[in-house]
């Protein structure tokens, strides 16, 4: 039997973890390591680089935060000596929320940076004095290029969600900031997928890494997924059918612009559901009140853009909908993994036009197997329709084609302006 087997079976104790964050792993209701933690805390406590590479929801917070807690318990001294990135302001508030917890028992202080709020009060924190920094790339940059923020005590660097940071278009971003830290430091690099760009960053950051492969693309097995063929104008008929007929207790609905999201759960909150939608055109403030809300209950269903689709936990999500299919079959496992989560059942239902069916061909592909088709009464998509009783869907030019998940512009936009005064 291996050593992590063996530290497995002995449960958290089997690590040697400091006294203190026993207790918080007590206090946070955390029974037995999850595997990714099994496999990654015991390379990380000997500060060896890792690479982890699993899906959302594997338990990767407690895998890193908890040797990088330890380590800096061994040898206490007040500095800004850990560093955590993360794409989104969710996730790093929730990063941020389950060390909270962990280090209930510890005198050890952090901080979250992120934009879209003033950095006043980001800004005071690190002048007090904090052993731990958790933020977004763009507005760390910021405080180290204005000074605020000092990186040369930095001994672990992670990186979470590092291939969802290059689809935002941050790695340059990271480089940069790597660029201020340390030579001699831990690299902790976690991804679900591992995109050319993301090796590349791998390859020059982390040396000899242990190397933890969880990842799987096809979804969990607690996680019950079918599609649904349906005519675009029948989807909103679709969904209140599912919302009330499929035991949905609490509900992620996904669309694929922001404007689509504000639009549908205005129409929810209408037909009497109690909705509220997350979508990039949301202040901060109100973006943490709708997830708040939903974590507490105020609200059963979230309607939300692919903002919302990696790293969100919130417990207990019955059901997520795909009203639009994702830009991307990676996304789609992501987007489903929001339900399903430590070790619970879920169900996922994705909603398929037939002008979606080149991604359904790539993300069966990806999976490995073919998505279960199921229909409901009364919903039948065009493709089952007779001829004459199916939409027209115009045909596009092949020059000047939009990119997918865009909205239509507006005959207001000045580059329809200008293009009827070209026709005139």
């Amino acid at each position: 039997m291996n050593e992590s087997n063996l530290k497995a079976q002995s449960g958290f104790a089997g690590f040697g973890l400091h006294k203190s964050l026993m207790r918080g792993i007590e206090t946070a209701g955390f029974d037995n390591p999850r595997p990714i933690q099994t496999e990654a805390i015991p390379a990380c406590l000997e500060g060896r680089d890792v690479m982890g590479l699993a899906q959302t929801g594997t338990g990767k917070t407690a895998a890193f935060a908890l040797p990088l807690m330890h380590r800096l318990l061994q040898n206490p001294f007040k500095a800004q000596r850990a560093l955590i990135l993360a794409p989104t302001r969710e996730l790093a508030t929730q990063i941020a929320e389950e060390m909270r917890v962990l280090s209930k028992f510890t005198a050890m202080r952090g901080v979250i940076i992120y934009g879209g709020v003033s950095q006043a009060s980001q800004v005071q924190k690190l002048r007090r004095g904090v052993e731990i920094v958790v933020g977004c790339p763009g507005r760390v940059l910021d405080l180290i290029q204005q000074g605020h923020l000092n990186l040369d005590h930095v001994e672990t660097l992670v990186l979470d969600e590092a291939d969802h940071m290059f689809d935002m278009g941050f790695l340059p971003v990271i480089r940069e900031i790597i660029s201020h830290l340390p030579a001699q430091r831990q690299n902790l690099l976690f991804s679900a997928t591992m995109p050319k760009e993301v090796r590349r960053l791998a390859q020059d950051m982390l040396t000899n890494p242990h190397i933890v492969e969880l990842n799987s693309s096809a979804p969990a097995a607690t996680i019950d997924h079918a599609l649904v063929m349906v005519a675009e104008r029948n989807k909103r008929d679709l969904l209140q059918h599912v919302l009330k007929n499929d035991n949905c207790d609490s509900a992620i609905v996904f669309t694929r612009t922001k404007h689509r999201a504000r639009r549908l759960a205005e129409q929810l909150t209408k037909a009497g559901h109690k909705a509220v939608g997350i979508q990039g055109n949301l202040s901060q403030s109100a973006r943490d009140r709708a997830m708040q809300g939903f974590r507490t209950r105020q609200f059963d269903i979230l309607v939300a853009t692919d903002i919302v689709a990696r790293g969100i936990d919130v417990s207990g999500v019955s059901h997520v909908i795909n009203f639009d299919v994702p830009n991307t079959p990676e996304a789609y496992t992501h987007r489903i993994g929001r339900t399903g989560r430590a070790e619970l059942e879920g169900r996922a239902c994705t909603f398929v036009t037939v002008s979606d069916h080149g991604w359904l061909r790539a993300t069966e592909r990806m999976i490995g197997n073919p998505i279960e088709r199921r229909q409901f009464d009364g919903f039948a998509s065009d493709a089952d329709l007779p001829p004459e009783h199916r939409m027209r869907t115009p045909r596009k030019k092949a020059f000047g084609r939009k990119p997918a998940g865009q909205e239509p512009e507006s005959p207001r936009h000045p580059s329809n302006r200008r293009r009827r005064r070209r026709t005139g």
